[in-house]
């Protein structure tokens, strides 16, 4: 779990972190408070990793044949 949290950050883990934070600022200044629930979304997927990462989200089209 340290490793998850602490290893392999790329500019886009920062991006979703970045993005998490000012809709946590945004939904405290303006009292549209779901907007935290975008903030949680985006900072569960800087934290954790999830999502398509820096090579994208491709689908490997191949043939079972091929293989």
């Amino acid at each position: 779990m340290k490793n998850l949290l602490f290893k392999n950050w790329h500019w886009l883990r920062y991006f979703r972190l970045a993005l998490a934070l000012m809709l946590f600022m945004q939904a405290y200044e303006t009292g549209q408070w779901f907007y935290i629930l975008f903030g949680l979304f985006f900072l569960a997927q800087a934290l954790f990793n999830l999502g398509c990462g820096p090579a994208g989200c491709d689908v490997d089209y191949k043939d079972k044949k091929q293989r």
